[in-house]
């Protein structure tokens, strides 16, 4: 990976750089362990990057769990330190050894890992290290929904606008939907036989706020001057489309023209269709895809079984986060204290499931999450890390992943925890 910096021991004794240790000890005390404390132990450098983002993570460690935990970090830039790496058979900075109480290795990782990675395997190795969950969840939302209906899109939970509003004939009944695009991302979920269901979908014209069938309309498809993202507005006739694109420009085409528009970026992970501006960026194998939402980019990596990189706005501040994975694993997270959100509905039986992708997000910090729910008072859900969030998707099953976000079969798993 970019982000590990590989070494050899005949590097590593020419290394000669500051040497630096959590507990403030020289190498030689860091090889000590303390009698009946079970032992985390971090070979690295002060200057790699990878090496650098344990640095807090060790610190919290060692602090949170005085006299339960011993850890130690070992420089091993500075030259009497090297024995060490060579004693350990380090060959990747930074590298996380665990030992029982007794002394004994029991696992080792390679590159950067997280806080709640790091307690997950501890529990795994049979240690109590209570794992620290997160303070912050809302699980009623401060201000009820008040809105009718048929005002509320059934997949973004946005407003239905007048003038954009689309809605498909179902066998459960009417379907409203904010927009085309919504319909768009509704239609590449259905599972169902799609053979001229356009036939169930009107739009609305945007001259008169009349329904009109979606197959026969006219449509001027433009772009946002600020962001970017397509704006698409529906006409009953051509004259009406060319009488508005004189006024904010764009593109008069058809439905069939829009359709192989809207459906030619889709998610990586659920197939769901998307704008790149509203996605999070993957790479995966040196192929670029896109995630609906953040927590659909990390199951990238479940769905290729490649490593990947992430790249997601903060939902409140725009601020770039950061994730790359190596084996299913966080090896890099930027900046460090990146949480993730993982939005909540209750179910009419009183269950917690998902609240789907809408309503998922990273944040650069749990300040900036905080004040995101604050502004959006409908919210309901939980912080969690982005370790977890990733872990939730690495143990779906092929069964699952094929069925993800797919309407009527993206059932919950049981046991999701509120």
């Amino acid at each position: 990976m970019n982000s590990r910096m590989r070494i050899a021991v005949n590097v590593l004794v020419s290394a000669c750089l500051a040497a630096v240790w959590l507990a403030g000890a020289n190498g030689e005390a860091a090889t000590a362990q303390v009698q009946g404390l079970p032992r985390l132990l971090d070979i690295g450098s002060k200057t790699c990057i990878p090496c650098k983002m344990m640095e807090p993570i060790l610190e919290e460690l060692s602090k949170e769990y005085a006299g339960k935990m011993q850890v130690d970090f070992v420089d091993v830039g500075i030259r009497e330190n090297v024995a060490i790496a060579v004693k350990h058979k380090v060959q990747v900075i930074p590298t996380q050894i665990f030992f029982d109480a007794a002394g004994k290795e029991l696992w080792r990782h390679e590159g950067f890992i997280s806080k709640a990675d790091i307690l997950a395997k501890w529990a795994e190795l049979g240690m109590a290290f209570q794992v620290a969950t997160p303070a912050f969840s809302r699980m009623e939302p401060a201000k009820a929904d008040t809105r009718p209906r048929d005002a509320i899109c059934y997949m973004c939970d946005g407003d239905v606008n007048g003038s954009t509003r689309v809605q498909v004939q179902t066998g459960k009944g009417m379907v409203n939907l904010c927009s085309p695009h919504c319909f768009f991302i509704m239609y590449s979920c259905l599972t169902e036989d799609k053979t001229e269901f356009e036939k169930k979908v009107s739009v609305t014209d945007f001259a008169t706020g009349r329904p009109i069938p979606a197959a026969v309309a006219v449509y001027l498809y433009g772009a946002d001057e600020k962001t970017g993202r397509p704006t698409i507005k529906a006409f009953a006739d051509r004259d009406a489309a060319a009488k508005e694109r004189a006024a904010s420009g764009g593109s008069i085409t058809t439905w069939t023209v829009l359709q192989a528009k809207e459906l030619s970026h889709r998610c990586g992970f659920c197939d769901r269709a998307c704008y790149p501006e509203d996605s999070a960026t993957v790479m995966a194998g040196g192929v670029q895809t896109w995630g609906c939402c953040s927590h659909c980019a990390l199951g990238v990596a479940a769905r290729t079984g490649k490593d990947i990189e992430v790249r997601q706005p903060d939902r409140l501040t725009g601020e770039m986060i950061v994730v790359k994975t190596t084996n299913g694993s966080i090896s890099s997270l930027e900046p460090p204290t990146a949480v993730a959100w993982f939005g909540l509905k209750k179910t009419a039986d009183g269950s917690v499931v998902s609240a789907g992708c809408f309503h998922q997000g990273f944040f650069a910090n749990e300040a900036n999450l905080r004040k995101w729910v604050e502004q959006n008072p409908t919210e309901v859900g939980r912080q969690i890390t982005i370790a977890e969030a990733l872990a939730d998707k690495m143990k779906l099953t092929p069964q699952q992943i094929q069925k993800a976000c797919k309407i009527g079969e993206c059932a919950p798993r049981r046991g999701t925890p509120p």
